[in-house]
C-alpha cells in the first residue's frame, strides 16, 4: 500500500508566516515522488476561536462567576461588541480591510479592557507609526483582551504563541503531562480535535508526522496523537522537530509510545524516508535516528545505511496546503525586531546547514544541527527564492540561519542583484569583522532590511569566555557599518552567564546604553542565560566554574539544567531594570539616565568610560586593498560627453559622465583617456555581470595602456564613484 502522509505543526507558533519544518520536508517529499499534505493547527485553531461564531460560543462557555477578575467582567458585558467587531477586525489584520485602520484609530470602535491601559504610556511611539501600524497594535491589543478572558474564564493553557508551555518547559518526568492528557478534554482542545477530524478524515493519511518546534506545541502533539490513536489505530505517528532534537535525547519513558510509534531526531529527510518505507513493509526493520518500543522498551534505531541528504538535494520548501492569505499581522510590542518577527508574511529558507562558527559556549554545538556546517551555492539559493516567489506570491525571505556566513551572503546578494529580483531579506549573523561598510552596502542593495546577532554579555574577558570570537569594539564598527547601510541592527543580550560579576552586568549594560546612544544599535532584547545540556557549560560545567545541582537524567526532556554559580549572585533580580531600560533606549531616550536610577537596589557605578564605543568608532580609512578584494560597480552605464578644457595657452580633451542613481544625479569629469577605461571597466564589474573581477585584475587592465593606477583610484572622480555604489569586497 502507497505511503500517504500528512503533515502538520500543532497549536500554537506565529500568527502572521508557518512555521517552516512542514513546508521543508514537504518540499524534500516531493522530490522522492511521496503524496503528502500539510496543515498548520495552530491558525486554523485561532481562525476558528476569533471569529463571530467561534467567539459566540466561547463566551456561552466562559464561567462567570464573582470571584473572577472586574476585567474579564467587563469583557463579558461587551460581548456583543466584541461579537460585532471580531470578523471584520480579524480580515483587517489580514490584510484584506485596510480601510478599517482609519476606524480602529478613533478608539471609538474597538471595545476596550486592560491591555489598552498602557496605551498612555505608549502614546509617543505612535508618533512614528502610521495610521496602518496603529490599528494593527490596537488590534492586538484587542486580541489580547480576549486571550487574558480565554485564559481566566475558559481555558487558563490558552496562549496565542504557545499552549501549555508550562507541561513542556523542563519537563524531565512524564508524570504532569501524562496526568493532564488523561483529563478531559479542555475548550481549545475541542476546537483542535474537531479540525484534526475532518482533516484526518478528508486526507486518509497512513503516516501522520507531527513536527514539535517548541515546548508551547507539546502538549497539543500528544492531544492530536491521543486522538488519532484511539480513532484511527492504523494510521502510524511521528514525532520530529525543535523540541525532541534536543530534549527527548535520553528518551526511556514507555508512555510516551501510547501516542507515538516515532520519534525522530535531527534532519527529518532521511528518517521520514526509512519510516515510509517500514510503513510500507513492517519487516523492513531499518531506521535512521528514530526511537520506538520494542518488548515494551524504549530502544533508539540507528542501523540505517542511508546517508543524510546534502542541502543540494532535499528539494525548495513547498507552502501549498497552507492558507497563506490568512495568517494575521499583529504588533505586539514596540520593538522593531520583535514586530518582523510578528508583523507580515516570510518565505523560510536556509543559507546553509549549521553553524560556521560552532564555538559559542553556551550554545548547543554538540548537536548536528549546529555541528555539521554545509552552505547552500547561491545560484540554488536563488533558484528556491524564486520557485517560492512564484508559489506565494510572497517576495520576502526570512533566512533561519544559526549565524549566517558572510561569503555566502555575499555571493547571494550578488545573485540577487544578477538576477534583477526584487526581494527583502533578513537574517542572523555574528558581528564579525568581515562586514565592511561596502558589504553592507551590497547587502542593502540586494534587499537586506535588518540583521540580528548576538552581542551576548557586552564584555571582552565573557565574550572570550562564551568564544564568540569578537569583541565589542569590533561589535560596534561592525553595527555602525549595517546601521550606516541603512540596515537594522537588534542585538541578543545576555545576562547571568556563568562566573559573570555584579560589576560585569553593570559595565555591559553601559556598552549597550553607549551603542544605542552612538546609533548604531536599534534594537536588543536581554535574555537570562540557560544552562542546556549539549552546550560545552552543560558537558563541562566544572571549566566554567558551576555545578549541576544533580546528575540524574529524566525519563522524558532533558536540556535545561538547573545549576549553582560559584559566584552565588542572585541575576534574576537584574531583569526588570535591564529591560526597562532597553525599552527607553530603544526610542532614543534616558541616555543620561545614571544606571543606578533602572535598580531598586544598590549596584556599583561602572567602570567603563563614557566614551568608550564614541572612540572605537573613530578610525581612520584603510587605504590597503587586497589583490584579492572584489570589485563591484551597483550604478548603472553614465551618459557621455566630450569636451576641451584649455589652460595658459595649453588644450586638453576631456569626458564628462552623467550618472543618474535612485535618489540623484552626479557628475564627474575626467581627462579622455582615463574615462573612456572607466566606462569599459564600469561595464565589466558592473553587478549584472556573471564574473566578479579583483583589484589586481582592474589594476593590470588600466595598466596596459595607462600609467599611475593609484593616483587615479585615489582621485575625486572615483572616490565620487566610491560613494555612489562603487564597491570593494
Amino acid at each position: 500500500m502507497k505511503t500517504k502522509l500528512f503533515l502538520t505543526t500543532p497549536p500554537f507558533t506565529q500568527l502572521n508566516t508557518p512555521y517552516p519544518a512542514t513546508a521543508y520536508i514537504k518540499g524534500f517529499l516531493n522530490t522522492i515522488n511521496v503524496e503528502s499534505v500539510q496543515a498548520d493547527l495552530g491558525i486554523e485553531v485561532i481562525l476558528k476561536l476569533f471569529s463571530k461564531e467561534g467567539l459566540s460560543d466561547l463566551f456561552a462557555n466562559a464561567k462567570i462567576e464573582n470571584s473572577i477578575s472586574d476585567n474579564s467582567k467587563r469583557i463579558f458585558a461587551l460581548q456583543e461588541e466584541y461579537l460585532k467587531t471580531i470578523d471584520p477586525v480579524m480580515a483587517f489584520l489580514q490584510g484584506k480591510n485596510p480601510t478599517l485602520a482609519l476606524q480602529i484609530c478613533q478608539e471609538d470602535y474597538l471595545p476596550e479592557a486592560s491591555r489598552f491601559a498602557q496605551l498612555e504610556e505608549l502614546d509617543w511611539a505612535f508618533g512614528t507609526m502610521g495610521t496602518q501600524d496603529k490599528a494593527k497594535h490596537l488590534a492586538t491589543l484587542y486580541l489580547e483582551d480576549i486571550s487574558d478572558f480565554i485564559v481566566e474564564c475558559v481555558d487558563a493553557n490558552f496562549g496565542f504563541s504557545r499552549y501549555a508551555e508550562r507541561l513542556g518547559r523542563s519537563a524531565n518526568s512524564f508524570d504532569e503531562l501524562y496526568e493532564a492528557l488523561q483529563q478531559q478534554t479542555t475548550y481549545i482542545d475541542t476546537i483542535l480535535i474537531s479540525i484534526l477530524k475532518e482533516r484526518i478524515e478528508v486526507i486518509q493519511p497512513t503516516l501522520f508526522l507531527i513536527s514539535v518546534p517548541f515546548p508551547g506545541n507539546l502538549y497539543s502533539a500528544f492531544r492530536c496523537a491521543q486522538w488519532v490513536k484511539n480513532h484511527h489505530p492504523e494510521i502510524k505517528i511521528s514525532m520530529g522537530g525543535g523540541f525532541p532534537n534536543t530534549e527527548l535525547r535520553s528518551l526511556s519513558d514507555a508512555r510516551v509510545f501510547e501516542f507515538f510509534d516515532f520519534i525522530t531526531l535531527d534532519d527529518g529527510e532521511a528518517p521520514v524516508e526509512e519510516l515510509i518505507a517500514n510503513v510500507e513493509n513492517p519487516d523492513y526493520n531499518s531506521f535512521k535516528r528514530t526511537f520506538l518500543l520494542e518488548n515494551g522498551k524504549v530502544v533508539y534505531k540507528n542501523n540505517s545505511a542511508k546517508p543524510d541528504y546534502k542541502q543540494s538535494q532535499v528539494g525548495t520548501p513547498d507552502y501549498s496546503d497552507l492558507p497563506l492569505d490568512k495568517y494575521i499581522s499583529v504588533i505586539e510590542i514596540v520593538n522593531p525586531m520583535h514586530r518582523m518577527w510578528s508583523d507580515g508574511r516570510w518565505n523560510k529558507l536556509t543559507m546553509a546547514h549549521g553553524c560556521y562558527w560552532g564555538k559559542c559556549t553556551f550554545c548547543d554545538i554538540s548537536l548536528d544541527y549546529i555541528k555539521i556546517y554545509e552552505p547552500v551555492a547561491a545560484s540554488l539559493l536563488c533558484d528556491r527564492m524564486e520557485q517560492m516567489m512564484g508559489q506565494t506570491g510572497q517576495n520576502g525571505f526570512h533566512f533561519v540561519d544559526e549565524a549566517a556566513p558572510p561569503a555566502l551572503m555575499r555571493a547571494l546578494a550578488l545573485e540577487i542583484l544578477r538576477r534583477k529580483l526584487s526581494v527583502t531579506w533578513w537574517t542572523n549573523i555574528r558581528f564579525e569583522k568581515s562586514f565592511s561598510g561596502d558589504l553592507c552596502l551590497l547587502l542593502k542593495a540586494s534587499g537586506c532590511i535588518a540583521v540580528s546577532g548576538g552581542l551576548e554579555v557586552a564584555s571582552d574577558r565573557l565574550l572570550k569566555l562564551i568564544d564568540k570570537g569578537v569583541t565589542v569594539e569590533q561589535v560596534a564598527k561592525v553595527t555602525r557599518n549595517f546601521t550606516e547601510a541603512g540596515i537594522m541592527v537588534h542585538a541578543y543580550l545576555m545576562y547571568g552567564y556563568p562566573t559573570q560579576t555584579v560589576q560585569e552586568t553593570v559595565d555591559s549594560l553601559e556598552m549597550v546604553r553607549q551603542l544605542f546612544e552612538a546609533d548604531v544599535l536599534q534594537s536588543g532584547f536581554w535574555h537570562q542565560f540557560a544552562m542546556t545540556a549539549h552546550s560545552p557549560v552543560g558537558m563541562y560545567p566544572e571549566k566554567f566554574g558551576v555545578v549541576k545541582e544533580t546528575e540524574v537524567i529524566g525519563t522524558f526532556a532533558n536540556n535545561d539544567i538547573n545549576y549553582i554559580d560559584s559566584t552565588g549572585i542572585d541575576h534574576d533580580k537584574f531583569s526588570f531594570g535591564l529591560k526597562k531600560s532597553l525599552f527607553n533606549f530603544m526610542h532614543g531616550i534616558c541616555f543620561d539616565y545614571e544606571l543606578q536610577d533602572w535598580f531598586d537596589f544598590k549596584i556599583p557605578k561602572t567602570k567603563i568610560s563614557d566614551d568608550f564605543i564614541f572612540n572605537a568608532l573613530q578610525e581612520e580609512a584603510d587605504f590597503n586593498i587586497k589583490s584579492n578584494a572584489k570589485i563591484v560597480w551597483l550604478g548603472g552605464k553614465p551618459s557621455v560627453e566630450l569636451f576641451t578644457k584649455s589652460k595658459k595657452g595649453n588644450s586638453w580633451e576631456m569626458m564628462s559622465l552623467t550618472f543618474h542613481d535612485k535618489k540623484e544625479s552626479f557628475i564627474i569629469q575626467t581627462n579622455k583617456a582615463e574615462g573612456e577605461w572607466l566606462v569599459e571597466i564600469l561595464q565589466k564589474i558592473s553587478v549584472s555581470n556573471t564574473k566578479v573581477y579583483s583589484f589586481q585584475e582592474i589594476k593590470a587592465d588600466f595598466e596596459m595602456n595607462l600609467e599611475d593606477f593609484e593616483l587615479f583610484w585615489y582621485s575625486k572622480p572615483i572616490n565620487t564613484l566610491r560613494e555612489f555604489g562603487l564597491l570593494i569586497l
